[in-house]
């Protein structure tokens, strides 16, 4: 560890050259390894974060500033300027019928909560448009009928739709199973014998949601890749749908992960494995990111270093205290095997996100450039607060997010999304600091802050939606106060998560109708 001659600090990974730096002001050159002493109580400063670290062998990406190439023109100041409000339909708005087909359930009711919605003033309504139900049989036999019917019902009722295209499951966050909606059963098929197509923690539990992006390029799935998987469907759906999009269709989200999320299964809920605000595990041992990490070690000259992931990074309870790899040490997430790891994981992950999102432009780019078919492409990332007021933020590092007290993780991910065109989907806008124990220091304020400020550097559009489901006032206007910070744009749109029969009661009726004209009248 040094002190750059600026004031800067440098994290010095010596054999392999690599510097990054986080910006700060001392009146006095401290040791930062007093200040790293004990990461679990380390708080941090947020104001400028400037990191450049070479990236690993073949991550390229990792690097962008000098090559990257925005598709994003300048955006008009949204301060003061209306926030159209989006209401997620519930999660068990979709069934099955005993003849396999897919099915709307309770229509008369949702027919009812949707005219209600729209006089509320709700702008228009957020579904999930599922891989495993259009294409739930066989590959490359799409069925639109259940949205074709839905997308009518919402027309009718005078609002607009975003669109989340879900490569994911939703069989282990649905509450109670019932509604959860599988991946594909053709893809289940072949994972029944090929487990590796799904990520794996470090015991070789995999996770179904969602297939590894170890597998984004390898034709495992009767003769396609997953990224040809993905694309095919986008295709499909723009084809069916072409005349709504622009006029009805108003923003289309492309699922990147767990949950629709760019992230890896680090915090798996559901299953009984994590509870918060444990730190989760490195997702990367399927077959396919372990030969991926081997030639990424063999490429930097340490082919030791592609055996396996960090054996000293606890499990997915483990608080960061007495973890070493969250520590300081010579074999923490500071060490040179440590900053390689790191690399190389969030890595691939950007990688990800920037093939999908490629696929989607390029689909969209038509509609994009219409003015008169304007549409919006949108890229989700999770919102992981806890452990966020330590040095190594180990809960971020764990799901993909190589962002800690000397790096900004979070930049490289707006950067991508400016490329691409992409607003960046983000939660937690109704969370406060003091909203969690302070033992897990916790900060979705800092969050908010960081993700923000790479927004506005990147010339991106936010959008909004809310982690924990609220009703109250003091939540809702929570939200009001985020969508319209005195320090950053209005977010573009918001996202209401979710649609469910607590909304309609009179007591928290009476508060969302306000909320919402709040939201929807300029100010």
């Amino acid at each position: 560890m040094a002190m750059a001659d600026n004031g800067r600090v440098v994290c010095k990974c010596t054999a392999r050259r690599s510097f990054c730096f986080r910006e700060a002001t001392f009146d006095e050159k401290p040791n930062l390894r007093n200040h790293l002493r004990n990461v679990s109580t380390v708080p941090l400063f947020r104001n400028g974060l400037i990191t450049r670290c070479p990236s690993v062998a073949g991550n390229s990406i990792l690097s962008m500033d000098a090559r990257e190439n925005s598709r994003s023109s300048i955006l008009p100041s949204s301060r003061h300027q209306r926030v159209p409000i989006y209401v997620m339909m519930p999660v068990d708005a979709f069934c099955i019928d005993g003849s396999g087909r897919p099915k709307i359930r309770k229509i008369k009711a949702l027919t009812v909560a949707l005219k209600a919605l729209k006089l509320a003033g709700v702008h228009g309504i957020g579904v999930e448009v599922w891989w495993g139900i259009v294409e739930r049989s066989s590959p490359l036999a799409y069925d639109w009928s259940l949205y074709e019917e839905l997308f009518k019902l919402v027309s009718k009722s005078e609002l607009k739709l975003h669109v989340a295209l879900s490569f994911h499951s939703n069989m282990n966050s649905s509450s109670s199973k019932k509604g959860g909606v599988s991946l594909p059963l053709w893809i289940i098929e072949i994972g029944d014998h090929n487990k590796h197509i799904y990520y794996r923690d470090q015991n070789g539990l995999s996770n179904d949601d969602y297939l590894t992006l170890g597998v984004d390029h390898v034709p495992l799935f009767c003769g396609r890749t997953a990224v040809q998987c993905y694309e095919d469907f986008m295709l499909s759906f723009v084809k069916k749908f072409e005349s709504c999009i622009g006029s009805v269709i108003e923003e289309i989200s492309v699922g990147l992960g767990p949950s629709g999320e760019l992230r890896y299964p680090a915090h798996p809920f559901g299953d009984g494995r994590w509870n918060f605000p444990g730190i989760g595990e490195f997702q990367c041992y399927d077959k396919y990111m372990m030969d991926d990490l081997k030639m990424a070690a063999c490429k930097e000259g340490k082919p030791q270093w592609g055996d396996r992931g960090p054996q000293n990074a606890g499990d997915y309870n483990s608080l960061p205290s007495g973890v070493p790899f969250f520590e300081e040490g010579e074999e923490s997430f500071l060490s040179d095997y440590g900053c390689f790891f790191l690399e190389w994981y969030s890595g691939r992950l950007l990688h990800h996100a920037d093939d999908i999102l490629a696929k989607a432009a390029k689909i969209l780019r038509k509609y994009q450039e219409n003015k008169k078919t304007s549409i919006l492409l949108v890229a989700k990332i999770g919102g992981i607060f806890w452990w966020y007021q330590t040095a190594a933020h180990p809960a971020e590092l764990t799901a993909g997010y190589y962002n800690t007290a000397l790096r900004d993780g979070y930049e490289p991910v707006a950067s991508i999304l400016s490329r691409h065109g992409a607003a960046l989907h983000f939660s937690c806008l109704e969370m406060m600091d003091t909203d969690n124990p302070a033992s897990y220091l916790c900060s979705p304020e800092g969050l908010r802050q960081q993700i923000w400020t790479a927004s506005k550097k990147r010339i991106i559009h936010l959008i909004g939606r809310n982690t924990n489901e609220r009703f109250d006032r003091v939540g809702l206007w929570q939200i009001h106060a985020n969508c319209h910070h005195s320090q950053a744009e209005a977010v573009r749109s918001f996202t209401y998560f979710r649609m469910n029969d607590k909304i309609f009661r009179a007591e928290n009726w009476n508060n969302f109708v306000p909320f919402v004209r709040k939201m929807s009248t300029n100010w």
